[in-house]
């Protein structure tokens, strides 16, 4: 199965319900993606199919064959709206742990593309899917807020 992974045409020998998340990170060897509930509910597994954020552990690869997939690897390189996340991720300090920040940044980087000037509860419902253990919640709000008047 050929599947598009930031840019780079890939062929993969693997069944065509298995979740895209284990093809990144098992068959692409891209680990920035990460496995957390296996339901879709925490968001840590987060990637960008033809620009939507989708739950890679829950996406058989069938249905995103011939579709661009991103990960955090290729956002972190090619958008301009997921650096001026990541600047703004620093400046307010908001990663503890760590684990969920990729799902964080790849859904923040779509909310922005989809709303380049987000209200407060426009980003507590997009981003509602997305679950930080370490609670960072205000932070990952004002740091999205950051950003998007760095853009404008």
């Amino acid at each position: 199965m050929k599947l598009n992974i930031n840019g780079a045409e890939q062929e993969f020998d693997v069944s065509p319900d298995m979740p895209l998340l284990w093809a990144i990170r098992d068959h692409a060897n891209l680990t920035g993606t990460k496995f957390g509930c296996g339901m879709a509910q925490c968001g840590a597994c987060t990637v960008h199919v033809d620009g939507q954020a989708v739950r890679s552990c829950i996406t058989p690869v069938s249905s995103v064959a011939g579709k661009r997939i991103t990960t955090i690897e290729g956002a972190t390189q090619s958008s301009k709206v997921t650096q001026a996340l990541q600047e703004a991720w620093e400046y307010f300090n908001v990663p503890q742990c760590g684990y969920c920040q990729s799902g964080q940044l790849m859904s923040a980087t779509a909310l922005l593309g989809a709303n380049p000037h987000p209200a407060d509860a426009d980003i507590d419902a997009f981003m509602a899917g997305n679950i930080c253990r370490c609670a960072t919640y205000q932070r990952i709000r004002a740091a999205i807020k950051r950003a998007a008047g760095q853009l404008a």
